[in-house]
């Protein structure tokens, strides 16, 4: 699939390869190249040298429209890397062009990626297309989440205009395992209707795959015994070898909670480790 944009841009246009590569018992990263204002901080090993943490850097602070930022990043065969940003991904109001994001992960088998950023928050008005493919290669491992936020709620400013084109993509081998494609216009009834966003400007997609005996119970379980505000739900279900956790509701930190309670439940059974949190996630 590809990201197009029918007006010409005329913003940053910026790219970020990286490559992580298994040497001995350590994850380096072997390659990290960058044109424009998407960077990475030097990688992070606070979990011993068999993960390599890396956050996303976007100097700028904020997209508008007419800028692109696109990343692709290549886990070599036995490579773990767990990729977050230090902040909240800002998408501002545009006079016309779109703004770009397209990312592409490749993960080798026997390589595990963590795939962990922060939320986009699209400001009303901001017209953004986005696009994640993550393909998995034989026994690849995946722990992934997207967050999204439409408007700004704990500043009382709902999405009324503006346009967002959201697409995740999970493949193994070549093979569809996820495919997730929306398209929001501000004030579009979908964002009221019962059979759509139920007034909640805040959706999320949890993924890891392979699923393995017990991670869908011990993840029911774990989120039935927790206290759900009235204004959110959250589900998980298993499909075609995908665990699947989904959140609707009013805020983009409690879905950031949810999720860092899912993934620190799974990822010692997915991963065989015990949770180690970024940093970046209590700034």
């Amino acid at each position: 699939m590809t990201v197009d944009n029918a007006i010409p841009s005329t913003g940053w246009q910026a790219r970020l390869q990286l490559g992580f590569q298994r040497r001995d018992q350590r994850t380096i990263l072997r390659q990290c190249t960058h044109q424009g204002p998407l960077q990475v901080q030097r990688p992070f090993y606070p979990e011993g040298e068999a993960v390599c943490h890396v956050a996303i850097l976007h100097p700028p602070g904020g997209v508008v429209g007419g800028d692109e930022l696109r990343l692709d990043a290549q886990l070599d065969a036995g490579a773990h890397a767990l990729v977050t940003t230090p902040a909240a991904g800002k998408f501002y109001r545009s006079a016309g062009p779109m703004a770009l994001q397209t990312q592409r992960l490749t993960v080798a088998p026997g390589a595990v990626l963590e795939w962990l950023p922060q939320e986009n928050i699209v400001y009303n008005g901001a017209r953004l297309q986005t696009l994640t493919r993550i393909d998995l290669q034989g026994d690849a491992r995946l722990l992934g989440w997207e967050i999204l936020c439409l408007g700004r709620p704990a500043a009382g400013e709902k999405f009324t205009v503006g346009e967002c084109r959201q697409t995740l993509e999970l493949w193994r081998d070549d093979e569809p395992l996820y495919l997730e494609t929306s398209r929001l216009i501000g004030g579009d009834p979908v964002f009221n209707a019962a059979w759509g966003l139920q007034g909640q400007p805040v959706t999320a997609t949890l993924l890891g795959a392979p699923v393995l005996p017990g991670m869908v119970d011990a993840l029911r379980e774990q989120w039935h015994a927790l206290t759900v505000g009235g204004d959110e739900m959250v589900t998980v279900t298993a499909i075609d070898g995908v665990l699947i956790g989904r959140y609707l509701g009013p805020s983009a930190a409690h879905a950031r909670h949810w999720f860092i309670l899912a993934w620190s439940l799974l990822r010692p059974l997915l991963l065989n480790r015990p949770p180690c949190p970024s940093r970046f996630w209590n700034t």
